[in-house]
C-alpha cells in the first residue's frame, strides 16, 4: 500500500520519463507516444500505476521501494538512458573513457 500512495507521480507512473523527454524538446504529446512505445506499452498504461509497477520492474528501471536485485539511483538511469536512448549527463559522467 505504501508504494501506491507515496511517489507524486514520478517514478510510481512514467511521470520522471517523460518529463525527461520534454526536457529535450518535444513536446508533452510526442514524449508521451515516444517513452510507450520505447518501453512497450501504451499512453494510457503510463499514468497507470499498477501496470507501471510492472513494466518498471521488468525492465528493471527503478521503483518506489527498494527491491533486493533491483536496479536503484545510477543503475537505473544507464537502463533509463539506453531505453530511451538519450544521453544523461549524470550517466555520461560515469562512464569509462
Amino acid at each position: 500500500m505504501h508504494e501506491m500512495a507515496s511517489g507524486m507521480g514520478g517514478i510510481r507512473t512514467a511521470g520522471d520519463l517523460v518529463a525527461r523527454m520534454v526536457m529535450k524538446g518535444m513536446k508533452l504529446n510526442v514524449a508521451k507516444k515516444y517513452v510507450a512505445d520505447k518501453l512497450g506499452c501504451t499512453v494510457f498504461d503510463l499514468s497507470d500505476s499498477a501496470a507501471m509497477k510492472e513494466i518498471r520492474e521488468s525492465l528493471d528501471i527503478g521503483t518506489v521501494l527498494v527491491r533486493n536485485g533491483a536496479s536503484m539511483g545510477m543503475d537505473a538511469k544507464v537502463k533509463i538512458a539506453d531505453i530511451l536512448d538519450i544521453k544523461i549527463p549524470s550517466v555520461e559522467g560515469q562512464k569509462i573513457r
